[in-house]
């Protein structure tokens, strides 16, 4: 569980999510490289375009009260109220020592000592700072003539406000241009992905026997010449297989004649070995043998030719599948009361090769497994399962789908020399024709155990 755990977290994503993360990053980054720059350049014409009105207004005042000041007897109070600063400003005079404000709740402390150092060195200087009402900005202006130091406070609250909103604004659309992206990525990638499902599925439905399925045609031309040299390919694959399978199926027939005429001969000396010495029995038995190998090998490659050519197997009779079981063990010479299960269940098939498909197996337990000693069936959700048990030594995990190849041969007792290898091959595809599956386990009694699944018919 550990391990699996691991190779999930290091699962690497599909095509379509990272077209898709892909679309929506390089949206978001340049939409945020827009939002920020856009930003920055408002931010900053905005304060500098404030700062120049501020200064303006900060030396007119400043002006103003420089020219008040020099009257004699001017009421410092009634200069401060006459300057008629904009709404929200703050002026604060240092003069003969003394300091003075526009606000009666603003004073010295107001201005940032910084300021208040350049102003006493004699240089006009601004600054932008936060009070406790809000980000602010002070001119600082040294007054010569009168000994005094001019300031003005002037709120920027209403900038900051249009900031936050330009801000807003801006982040906003680099989401909805980073959800566009996204979107624009999933079309992308369908699109990308869309062909190549297509090629998956009609490739998948090829390799499972359907040799006349093809990609349809399309009027992409990045994608035709694509449909073409797959179709294309898939055309020459067909011709081969059918060239190959009609030649298997010619040569056995044409080999059938010959044999027909051997085993004829050999049975007919066999009608007469009477007359025979022994060793010409003992000959006689040898050849028997052979022809019946012979002759059970070209049986198969008849059936496998009829296989691969695609000839004739589609299951077209809805057939109760205990019956069929029970003549294929009379058929090997075994009990039929050796099958288990069910009485009801039913199977579209094609009879002729069901029934081969489970006499051989039957054959493969006796020959290759020292005995049949089980057939059991079963109901599986919508499928029927038949187990066959031999008493053999059983078949070894990493040669457990190598049985099913074509002419393969077992280990132990599999390897015998009177098998043709094409027994579980055509076992294996005959399954397939019939939408089932077939695999090779370990038998309770520690023997091997061929499983066959095929889908139950409906009532």
């Amino acid at each position: 569980m550990r391990m699996g755990l691991r190779g999930f977290g290091r699962r690497t994503p599909g095509l379509r999510h990272r077209l898709v993360l892909a679309f929506a990053l390089v949206a978001l980054l340049v939409s945020a490289v827009f939002a920020i720059s856009t930003y920055l350049l408002a931010r900053g014409y905005l304060l500098a375009q404030r700062e120049r009105v501020v200064q303006h207004q900060a030396f007119t005042d400043a002006e103003f009260i420089q020219r008040r000041l020099q009257s004699a007897g001017a009421d410092v109070s009634a200069v401060l109220t006459a300057a008629g600063t904009p709404a929200g400003h703050t002026i604060i005079l240092n003069w003969q020592g003394q300091w003075y404000a526009s606000s009666l709740d603003q004073g010295r402390d107001a201005v940032p000592a910084a300021v208040r150092q350049h102003v006493t060195d004699g240089t006009a200087t601004s600054q932008r700072f936060r009070s406790d009402d809000g980000p602010s900005m002070v001119i600082g202006v040294p007054v010569p003539s009168v000994q005094a130091e001019f300031y003005e406070i002037a709120p920027l609250t209403e900038l900051d406000g249009t900031l936050r909103l330009l801000s807003g604004i801006l982040s906003g659309g680099a989401l909805l241009a980073t959800a566009a992206g996204a979107a624009l990525g999933v079309w992308g990638s369908r699109s990308v992905v869309t062909p190549l499902n297509r090629v998956a599925a009609t490739a998948a439905s090829i390799a499972g026997g359907d040799l006349d399925t093809r990609l349809p045609a399309t009027l992409d031309p990045e994608l035709a010449t694509i449909v073409g040299s797959f179709n294309s390919m898939v055309d020459t694959l067909q011709q081969r297989i059918n060239r190959d399978a009609r030649l298997a199926a010619d040569v056995s027939h044409e080999l059938r004649s010959p044999l027909t005429t051997l085993v004829g001969s050999v049975d007919l000396l066999n009608a007469r070995r009477d007359e025979l010495s022994d060793r010409s029995r003992r000959v006689l038995d040898l050849i028997t043998a052979d022809l019946q190998r012979f002759r059970r090998l070209l049986e198969d490659l008849l059936e496998l030719a009829r296989s691969d050519g695609g000839l004739d197997l589609r299951p077209s009779t809805v057939i109760e599948l205990a019956p069929l079981l029970r003549q294929a063990l009379g058929e090997v010479g075994r009990d039929p009361s050796l099958l288990k299960g069910p009485e009801d269940l039913q199977v579209l098939a094609d009879k002729p090769r069901l029934g081969r498909l489970f006499r051989n197996l039957f054959e493969n337990a006796e020959r290759h497994g020292e005995g049949l000693v089980g057939v059991q069936v079963a109901r599986s959700g919508c499928d029927v399962v038949v187990y066959v048990d031999d008493a053999g030594p059983g078949i070894r995990a990493e040669d457990r789908e190598r049985v099913f190849e074509r002419f393969a041969t077992g280990h132990g007792g599999r390897g015998s020399s009177s098998g043709t290898g094409l027994g579980l091959a055509l076992v294996a595809e005959t399954a397939t024709a019939h939408g089932g599956t077939v695999w090779c386990a370990a038998s309770p009694a520690d023997g091997a155990r061929i499983v066959v699944r095929l889908p139950e018919a409906s009532a």
